[in-house]
C-alpha cells in the first residue's frame, strides 16, 4: 500500500520513524527506498523528526512530500538539537500505529529489512518482542568498528541484555512497550535491557548495513565511549531500582 493511510481516517498498523539532524542529501534517496517497500507492508505512516537541523534537511523533507515521493509524510521538528533519543520519543509519541520501526536518516539502514522485522513482531507467540537489527557486515571505518565492539562487549557484560549490537538504529517493537520507558539521551541504545525488565522478549535479526550516502557521523569515538559508560551505569541503576508488577488486578 501507499502511505495514503496517513491522511485517511483509518488508523495505520505501522509507524516508520526517523530522527534526523543535518542529513541534507540523504533524505530523498532514503525516502524513495521507504516508498518502494510500502506496498509490501500493512497500512503504514512515515514520520521524520528534524532535530534542529541547520542545513537543508527541512527543505528536503518538504520537497519529498511536495514531489509525491511520500505525499503524506509527517514532518515534526524541534527548535534546537536535543539528540536522537529525544527525536525518536517525539516521533513515537505522535505515532498512530500499533507497531513502530525506527531507523537512521543517513541511508546506512536498508528499508527492505522492515518486512522481515515486522513479520517477526507480528508472528511471535506470546508477548510481542523487541526486534533489533544486528549489523553483520559493518560499513564503517576500522576505528569505529573497534570502538563499537568494545562498547557492545562492555554493555553486554554489565547489563547482560543478550544483544550483540544495540548501536544500530534499526529496531521494531510495539509502541505501547516503548512509551513507559524513562527518557534520556542514549535511550535507543539500551532498549533490550530496559524492555527486558518489563517482560519484553528480544529477537536479534541480521540486517543490511551500508556506507553513509552523504555527510559524516555526529559522534566521535571518544564522546561515544565517555557518554556510553556513563549511560551503562545509569541503566544499571534504573534496572536495579525498578519494581514493576507482573500483573495488576482490580477488585
Amino acid at each position: 500500500m501507499q502511505d495514503s493511510d496517513n491522511g485517511a481516517s483509518s488508523r495505520p498498523v505501522l509507524s516508520i520513524i526517523a530522527a534526523v539532524l543535518n542529513e541534507s542529501g540523504n533524505i530523498r534517496p532514503l525516502c524513495q527506498e521507504i516508498a518502494a517497500v510500502l506496498d509490501r507492508l500493512p497500512p503504514a505512516e512515515v514520520i521524520f523528526v528534524d532535530d534542529g537541523s541547520t542545513d537543508g534537511t527541512m527543505a528536503d523533507l518538504e520537497a519529498v512530500r511536495r514531489d509525491g515521493i511520500l505525499p503524506h509524510l509527517r514532518i515534526l521538528s524541534h527548535e534546537a538539537a536535543y539528540g536522537k533519543s529525544a527525536g525518536l520519543r517525539t516521533g513515537i509519541e505522535a505515532a498512530r500505529g500499533e507497531w513502530v520501526i525506527v531507523l537512521d536518516g543517513d541511508g546506512q539502514d536498508n528499508p527492505i529489512d522492515f518486512i522481515n522485522m515486522l513479520a517477526l513482531c507480528q508472528k511471535a507467540s506470546g508477548r510481542a518482542p523487541l526486534v533489533v537489527g544486528v549489523r553483520t557486515k559493518r560499513r564503517d571505518t576500522l576505528s569505529r568498528r573497534l570502538a563499537s565492539r568494545f562498547a557492545n562487549g562492555l554493555r553486554r557484560r554489565l547489563l547482560d541484555d543478550g544483544c550483540p549490537d544495540t548501536g544500530a538504529s534499526l529496531k521494531a517493537f510495539r509502541r505501547e512497550d516503548f512509551l513507559p520507558l524513562p527518557q534520556f539521551e542514549g535511550l535507543h541504545r539500551f532498549l533490550p535491557a530496559l524492555m527486558a525488565r518489563r517482560g519484553v522478549p528480544l529477537v536479534c535479526m541480521p540486517v543490511h548495513h551500508r556506507n553513509r550516502l552523504h555527510g559524516s557521523s555526529k559522534y566521535t569515538n571518544l564522546n561515544r565511549a565517555i557518554v556510553g559508560i556513563r549511560d551503562i551505569l545509569g541503566v544499571m541503576w534504573l534496572n536495579n531500582r525498578a519494581r514493576i508488577p507482573k500483573r495488576v488486578t482490580e477488585r
